[in-house]
């Protein structure tokens, strides 16, 4: 992957570029820094399109023998100079007489902006650093991980509408997800989608039957007609794509 240019923005609006501190093996750290209570989007998976900004929480404590000039948690794979691009936002550190001081961060990832590819799609590891004023720094593997998915879509019909009771109800449907590299979404083959169904009156839905989708993504099966109420699909992803939730079809059945 190489190294990459980010930014980090602290409060005040102060901006700084940065090309990576000196390659420090995770886990290894120059001394001076420790970090406690990291979290990065609550522990949720971060999900992204292919063009809305995606903003992520992050909150840590660091904890300096000297003083900060900056710091931040950030992504990484195979040692902690291979980053995923993207920018951030913290608040300035002040330091109460511990030498801790807790931070809140905001990660802001757009492929439009950082060129991200499909393959950043995945497990990253999370790690921590600072920058002294005194010079020198701290960078240390925080033993996390956090999964960066590419979002997914779905379309619904169910025909025909209306229908007659114990007639073949056809819902079709497209499974499709965010390719970061064409910045648009293509057809996602050979996933296996949720059929649900709500009656009319009823507040939730209930698993009718699992089907795979094609080769071009395209979902298709039959059910019969028995009590008017909306079909959907749901997807619930995996470790490289998000979930998603197709909107309700109707069919009033008669």
């Amino acid at each position: 992957m190489g190294k990459k240019l980010w930014r980090a923005v602290v409060a005040g609006g102060a901006t700084a570029l940065f090309t990576g501190m000196a390659a420090v093996p995770a886990g290894a750290a120059e001394g001076g820094a420790s970090f406690t209570r990291v979290q990065v989007n609550g522990g949720k998976p971060i999900v992204i399109g292919v063009s809305n900004e995606v903003a992520v929480p992050a909150s840590f404590r660091v904890t300096a023998a000297h003083k900060v000039k900056w710091t931040d948690v950030f992504l990484y794979r195979g040692n902690t100079i291979d980053r995923l691009w993207h920018s951030i936002s913290t608040n300035d550190c002040v330091q109460d007489g511990s030498g801790a001081c807790d931070m809140k961060e905001t990660m802001y990832f757009d492929p439009s902006v950082w060129d991200m590819v499909n393959s950043e799609a995945g497990a990253w590891k999370v790690a921590g650093e600072v920058s002294f004023r005194s010079g020198g720094g701290d960078v240390d593997d925080e033993g996390l991980t956090a999964y960066v998915k590419r979002n997914s879509r779905l379309t619904v019909n169910a025909s025909p509408e209306p229908a007659a009771k114990g007639s073949t109800i056809t819902v079709t449907g497209k499974v499709t997800r965010a390719n970061w590299e064409t910045r648009k979404y293509g057809s996602y083959a050979d996933r296996l989608v949720t059929l649900q169904f709500k009656p009319a009156g009823a507040t939730s839905y209930t698993t009718v039957k699992k089907v795979h989708a094609n080769g071009s993504g395209t979902l298709r099966t039959t059910v019969k007609a028995a009590k008017t109420g909306m079909w959907r699909w749901v997807y619930y992803g995996n470790t490289t794509t998000g979930p998603s939730t197709s909107t309700g079809d109707n069919v009033v059945v008669r």
